[in-house]
């Protein structure tokens, strides 16, 4: 018989991963950190939160196998690899099953369902299926932008000044959503299998042009913030779709059953250590 409080969190000690794993020990779940390395600082900080550790690595099935032996829940998010992804996705959900896991949380991504091209969406695209195939009993999230990848775009230039390129349209809107929403909702998920069970959901936190998002960041921290469009050197398929296409994630319904998702300025203002 499963531990029916028990969840094995992939990608432990990763962004997404972290947050469910944080959100789920601060919901009274037990959590077991599937880690390649236990002696990592990452992983060090989760055991210190109360999760218990576990070896492991996505690309080797029978040490998954025995990971998920026992356990209620798996949350599986993979890293994008083209080449590994699918695999590793696969082999998570493939224990899951072999093991009678009762709920599989899978982390996709916002469009997976569109048939967009964009190759690390059709990845995710692939694992759904052959979750779908399994028949495992799952909830399907899908995440779009994170707010943190704004960190990396608009790094700090000097001279009381931020630039950042990113290859899409000043007006584009783009919806996003902070990690440690991510970890919110996953942990509802398992906290309400009644309602979340078998529903794939896309999530957001918040929607902005992309000028806007420049202004937020002034706004918070008075450093003037440019944000120009640039070219795809990486992800051009993902940003052209992103211009074209979109996120279709359903705000106000989000809204109404997470109050308090937060919005960039409220995530910024946390991320720089401000009470919001």
């Amino acid at each position: 018989m499963s531990n029916t409080r028990t969840v094995l969190v992939t990608g432990a000690t990763g962004g997404q991963g972290g947050a469910v794993a944080r959100r789920l020990l601060h919901a009274g779940w037990a959590v077991l950190a599937l880690v390649r390395d236990p002696g990592s600082p990452r992983a060090r900080i989760l055991e210190a939160l109360g999760a218990r550790l576990v070896t492991g690595d996505l690309d080797d099935p029978a040490s998954l196998r025995a990971a998920v032996r026992d356990v209620h829940g798996v949350f599986s998010v993979q890293p994008d690899d083209p080449a590994l992804e699918v695999r590793r996705g696969r082999n998570v959900a493939d224990a899951a099953a072999a093991a009678g896991v009762e709920h599989l949380v899978y982390s996709s991504v916002g469009g997976a369902e569109r048939r967009s091209g964009v190759a690390n969406f059709e990845t995710k695209a692939e694992i759904e299926a052959h979750i779908d195939a399994l028949g495992l009993p799952a909830t399907v999230l899908r995440p779009v932008f994170f707010m943190e990848n704004w960190l990396s775009v608009l790094a700090p230039a000097g001279n009381r000044k931020r630039v950042g390129s990113i290859a899409l349209a000043p007006e584009t809107r783009l919806q996003m959503i902070a990690l440690s929403d991510i970890g919110r909702i996953a942990a509802d998920a398992f906290d309400n299998p009644a309602e979340l069970l078998g529903r794939k959901i896309e999530i957001a936190g918040d929607e902005l042009p992309v000028r806007e998002v420049a202004e937020v960041f002034t706004a918070v921290d008075g450093v003037p913030t440019r944000i120009e469009r640039g070219p795809a050197e990486q992800l051009a398929d993902m940003f052209a779709w992103l211009d074209e296409e979109g996120y279709r994630a359903d705000l106000p319904a989000l809204r109404e059953r997470y109050p308090g998702l937060l919005p960039l300025e409220a995530w910024l203002r946390h991320t720089r250590g401000e009470v919001t």
